[in-house]
């Protein structure tokens, strides 16, 4: 059976109000256990924590502050007591919450590699930086859970030698075939034979490819590759409100009847202050009060 592992968001911020952090905590617990284990198995609890010194020895934290010392919205690193994510605070931040709460349980330590052939042509069979999100990362590609906008994820017939007819490729089907890069994502690999890095980023117009150079002995692929990349804040930014909920109801009308059935209580549909209003006139029914 799978480690279930343990991760805390926490604010560091007076920007993010216990409200916000508890709601975007319980989605990316939904997440996880909905949509991310049956694809990676990789199992996890995400609980809030106003402050820092309240989480757990052996929780992972991902910590929102106003600013965070890399050009980046979010960042998962590691120290003596384990994998750790930074996450700076702007509008739709949960995106970024998201994307390092997957990719810390996908590669806790950022030194996973997967083989497959370079999207590069002329260098053969490559090894890939294992960052599940990276590649359809932008906001465009996002979907909601419980109305809180989370970021799609690669599957493992990502890495794929060709494409098969049927085959999903990301949570969303953003993806159509093996190691695309959409816009406003990025991927990185190494080439064997020379321990070089390669990136193709698509930030721009179209694709391109990034030469990053060898690695100095000692460093971590995931920090060495993401302080060379440097991702236009556009691309995080919350704007397209009904595509994500189209997206989301179409993830979840693909995965089958048992996950159709669970409700998907979306911002559109439902609503959360309405529920409590309700809640509350009953508690005060059965207590005997008006």
């Amino acid at each position: 059976m799978p480690t279930v592992r343990n991760l805390a968001l926490v604010r560091d911020t007076t920007r993010v109000d216990l409200g916000d952090l508890t709601r975007v905590a319980a989605a990316l617990q939904k997440q996880v256990l909905t949509d991310f284990v049956p694809a990676w198995r990789r199992p996890a609890t995400v609980d809030a924590f106003v402050r820092l010194e309240d989480v757990p020895v052996g929780h992972w934290p991902m910590i929102v502050r106003d600013d965070i010392p890399y050009n980046a919205e979010g960042i998962h690193l590691d120290n003596q007591w384990g994998p750790f994510a930074l996450v700076r605070w702007a509008p739709g931040w949960s995106l970024t919450a998201s994307h390092e709460c997957l990719e810390m349980l996908a590669d806790p330590y950022g030194r996973r590699l997967r083989q497959g052939p370079s999207i590069k042509a002329g260098q053969g069979t490559v090894q890939y930086l294992v960052e599940v999100c990276d590649p359809s990362e932008a906001e465009a590609f996002a979907y909601e859970v419980d109305g809180i906008v989370v970021s799609d994820f690669y599957l493992g017939a990502f890495f794929d030698k060709s494409a098969k007819a049927g085959t999903r490729y990301s949570f969303t089907n953003a993806v159509k075939r093996p190691r695309q890069v959409l816009r406003g994502g990025y991927i990185s690999w190494r080439v064997p034979s020379t321990g070089e890095w390669w990136q193709q980023t698509y930030f721009g117009a179209s694709p391109q490819f990034e030469f990053l150079g060898a690695m100095s002995r000692g460093m971590n692929p995931r920090e060495f590759t993401d302080g060379q990349t440097r991702i236009p804040k556009k691309f995080f930014t919350p704007k397209d409100r009904a595509g994500r909920a189209r997206r989301t109801l179409a993830v979840r009308a693909a995965m089958g009847p048992a996950v159709r059935s669970m409700p998907v209580p979306l911002g559109a549909r439902t609503s959360s202050a309405a529920k409590a209003t309700a809640l509350r006139a009953q508690v005060r029914r059965i207590a005997g009060v008006r």
